[in-house]
């Protein structure tokens, strides 16, 4: 009987220790051009890059990037990260997978803005980041949550669906055929749903290269520009000559970006309130 006990009291001490290993070793893992969190939201991986000084009061203004993906973001961000981390920025993502901007993946994005802004007392307001097809990610969930959003910055971003991925790639993250998409494609389509972010005076800013194969320049933020110019809104677009779908560096050290993200997420910061 007492060697039972010895045993018993034993495995009571180990117990604790394996959980809190197993837990460690479970933990989700990502890279990132900065230190930050990295953690679970309904078993997508997120992370958050916490600004270098927050706010005196209030919360704190925020970036929110998208494409996230195993390996975005990337080092060709860390420079415009660090410099809105000193700014007093924070920035934050999830991982949702190739959604397209489909219904499953905006039901991800509001969990994390959920998180952020509820239990972490971040800005309402945060400035979306869209690169590539992290544009229909962040426009999609934009144009249905125009009051939650401060501004949208892109970079060659995809704003047409029809353009990339096509609707025969895209259409099953919405469970979907390629002719349902087709027929509802107002719906779901960014460029078609802008009028939500006209009209709460939401600003945009993108660099797109006129020499883009993958993400057509005309097809997709020129057509976006002119839409949205039509419809009242207010939009800056850079497009440098020659530069196609690439990692130059003037798409990620673009000093207008910069500035547009910092002096837009600081002037829509707001008072906190709790839905």
């Amino acid at each position: 009987m007492k060697k039972f006990l010895r045993s018993f009291f034993l495995l009571l001490i180990i117990l604790p220790h394996f959980r809190t290993t197993t837990h460690a070793d479970d933990s989700p893992k990502k890279s990132l051009p900065l230190p930050g969190e990295v953690f679970l939201i309904e078993e997508h991986v997120a992370f958050l890059i916490p600004p270098a000084v927050k706010p005196s009061s209030g919360p704190i203004p925020w970036v929110w990037y998208a494409p996230t993906l195993p390996n975005l973001p990337g080092p060709e961000e860390k420079w415009m990260f660090e410099r809105w981390t000193k700014a007093g920025l924070g920035i934050a993502g999830i991982d949702v997978g190739e959604s397209y901007g489909s219904p499953d993946g905006q039901r991800l994005f509001s969990a994390l803005f959920q998180h952020l802004t509820k239990n972490s007392q971040f800005s309402p307001k945060p400035i979306l980041l869209g690169r590539s097809r992290g544009g229909l990610m962040t426009l999609a969930w934009a144009a249905a949550n125009p009051q939650n959003v401060g501004g949208f910055a892109g970079i060659y971003p995809v704003c047409n669906l029809v353009s990339f991925p096509g609707l025969t790639k895209a259409c099953s993250a919405y469970h979907l055929t390629a002719s349902e998409l087709a027929a509802q494609i107002a719906n779901y389509n960014p460029i078609d749903r802008l009028s939500p972010l006209a009209k709460a005076g939401v600003p945009l800013f993108i660099i797109h290269g006129d020499n883009d194969k993958v993400v057509p320049l005309a097809a997709n933020s020129g057509e976006l520009s002119q839409r949205y110019e039509t419809l009242g809104g207010k939009i800056h677009m850079i497009i440098p000559r020659g530069q196609g779908h690439n990692m130059w560096e003037g798409f990620f050290q673009s000093p207008e970006l910069l500035e547009f993200v910092i002096s837009t997420a600081k002037s829509t910061t707001i008072p906190h309130s709790s839905p």
